[in-house]
């Protein structure tokens, strides 16, 4: 754990104190970093907690005056990790804690008890053991908090829509918020694609390179995507002199990505690196954006697509409509549906400047209404007012 800067004065912006389950390669965790990042300084100082630990990805966080903080919380209820983040929330005195998704809602007891005036919560996706909000014990724990949270923040319509219909929450308590995108970051390609470390590919013009960015588990299927991608090179055998695939992330899900597309002699065609720190770049030489989830929020990864002027094929599911325009932007299929998926990938590259208008729209799209601005602007009056009333 680290050291924490004690100073409190009057003078110091007030503390906020973001309450997460690890500091990792996410889009919940690019969120919260690009939140901290673009946030002006002398509106908020920032702390982070992790309730298992951290990773690099805290050096993508630009303020030198962030503090990370490591709780190495056990496997299952580990009663020890609220003592031990009430007794560091009596140390820090923040003005607001701000947990996020069901890992660390109940974070929000210790910060009641360490005397926080300012709470809050966020919704950012389902649970990987709940994809689709029906577990009632979830449902339970966050009925039991709800009175301890002063404002909650969905990402989604359909979350905004389960903390109403279904966790009873007042709609006076809720403020929905979708994700912005760093444009500075994420920005098309100029000129032609060029080489990527470790990367086998040439890049060539006529390859066509299909992608998808996350973690590898769970709800996020990569493995439909693998069989979509098996069934378009069974069906058009031909393309497979320039149908290429990149799935980046790492996860349980990998290996068994790995074994489908040996087992299919498409190996040579797939480049599965694990996880990596270049994903903008990685982004900018793919042709087509896939994300193949069972469940979502609103996702990450699909602005940062659009925002490289790709065409996004997404699955149906959670805030993915909110973001994707079917037959505009991109497409949308059902979750776990290889087959339709497969289609879509063959009629897109049988009609490659469909391919292109759909991924200007979807460009243009992301610069009119998912600013990284805007967001934090969002994000900021909503402490603002909290603090207001104290």
């Amino acid at each position: 754990m680290n050291s924490p800067d004690l100073n409190t004065s009057s003078d110091q912006a007030p503390l906020v104190v973001h309450i997460i389950y690890r500091l990792g390669i996410g889009g919940l965790e690019n969120g919260l970093v690009n939140l901290i990042n673009h946030m002006p300084k002398d509106a908020y100082r920032h702390a982070i907690v992790c309730l298992k630990d951290s990773t690099d990805f805290q050096q993508r966080l630009t303020r030198s005056d962030v503090m990370v903080y490591q709780i190495h919380k056990k496997e299952g209820q580990d009663w020890g990790s609220l003592v031990r983040v009430y007794r560091l929330l009596k140390q820090l005195k923040p003005a607001i804690v701000h947990t996020r998704n069901l890992a660390a809602i109940e974070y929000q007891f210790s910060a009641w008890l360490a005397g926080v005036k300012a709470r809050v919560h966020g919704e950012h996706g389902w649970d990987v053991f709940d994809p689709d909000g029906n577990n009632v014990k979830y449902q339970w724990v966050r009925r039991l908090l709800d009175p301890l949270i002063h404002r909650f923040i969905p990402l989604s319509r359909q979350l905004e829509r389960y903390l109403i219909d279904k966790i009873y929450v007042s709609p006076k308590k809720i403020t929905r918020i979708c994700n912005g995108v760093d444009t500075k970051v994420f920005f098309p390609l100029k000129g032609y694609r060029t080489a990527l470390t470790d990367c086998p590919f040439a890049f060539g013009s006529q390859d066509l390179i299909i992608g998808t960015v996350g973690r590898m588990h769970g709800v996020k299927d990569q493995l439909t995507l693998v069989r979509a991608f098996i069934l378009a090179c069974q069906r058009v055998p031909n393309i497979k002199q320039n149908v290429r695939l990149m799935i980046i992330g790492e996860g349980p899900l990998r290996q068994q990505a790995l074994v489908l597309l040996t087992e299919h002699q498409l190996i040579e065609n797939a480049w599965l690196p694990g996880e990596r720190n270049d994903v903008a770049e990685i982004m900018r030489r793919i042709d087509l954006f896939v994300l193949p989830s069972q469940a979502e929020g609103i996702s990450n990864t699909i602005l940062e697509a659009m925002a490289t002027a790709l065409p996004v094929l997404a699955t149906d599911v959670g805030g993915n409509s909110e973001l994707v325009e079917d037959g505009k932007t991109g497409r949308l299929t059902a979750a776990g549906d290889a087959e339709t998926m497969a289609e879509i990938i063959l009629d897109y590259m049988a009609h490659i400047e469909k391919m292109r208008l759909h991924a200007q729209h979807a460009y243009r799209r992301a610069l009119t209404e998912f600013s990284l601005g805007v967001m934090v602007a969002r994000y900021q009056s909503v402490y603002d007012s909290l603090l207001k009333q104290e």
